[in-house]
């Protein structure tokens, strides 16, 4: 078993409910002992996820986790796939909705948006952002960057994220990072996450 994936489950497991991407990302990353072993190569694969309609180019074999979620009083499911590279996390996490309602789509937005600022101490401050369709064409959606500190030991992170919602699901796709990763790995991310 490769040393990610041993930090990966160790860190899924010992988390009880779900509490948010941030969270669990950050206890990845302090796992620093272990993750020093890892090779901080970017090995680009695109991943294809049909199940949550998406496709992503992540630098490094992912590994998946799901988790219930109370979003404005109602239980939602979330899936991750995670991939580590160097002193970064790449994450895709899809919502799935109970319904295609643009009111619940803002709320999981919402939802979202504040969870991630709230987890590194910073404002929900978000910009507008256009969302590849795999087919072509786009969707409006949000993008974000900042810094504050994260984990049991509130180590400096950096993050950026960009939140969208289409038909019954909302997706945050993030970069965390306790340095900085080259910026042309963080586009390779951004730039290959597509909708269908």
């Amino acid at each position: 078993m490769s040393c990610l994936r041993r930090v990966m489950l160790r860190s899924a497991f010992s988390l009880a409910p779900f509490r948010s991407l941030i969270s669990t990302v950050a206890a990845l990353l302090s796992a620093g002992f272990l993750l020093a072993a890892c090779s901080p190569t970017y090995d680009w694969r695109t991943i294809m996820n049909n199940d949550n309609g998406y496709t992503v180019d992540l630098p490094a074999k992912p590994t998946t986790d799901e988790r219930q979620i109370d979003i404005g009083g109602t239980p939602m499911k979330m899936s991750m796939q995670i991939a580590e590279a160097g002193d970064a996390v790449f994450a895709v996490g899809t919502v799935m909705l109970p319904s295609d309602d643009p009111q619940v789509q803002r709320t999981a937005l919402d939802f979202l948006r504040s969870g991630l600022a709230h987890n590194l101490g910073t404002q929900p401050d978000a910009r507008a952002a256009e969302i590849p369709l795999a087919v072509g064409g786009q969707v409006p959606g949000f993008e974000m960057t900042f810094t504050g500190k994260a984990g049991p030991k509130q180590e400096l992170r950096t993050m950026h994220a960009r939140l969208v919602a289409k038909g019954r699901h909302v997706y945050q796709a993030a970069v965390i990072a306790s340095k900085e990763p080259p910026p042309e790995q963080v586009e390779q991310f951004f730039g290959s996450f597509k909708l269908y």
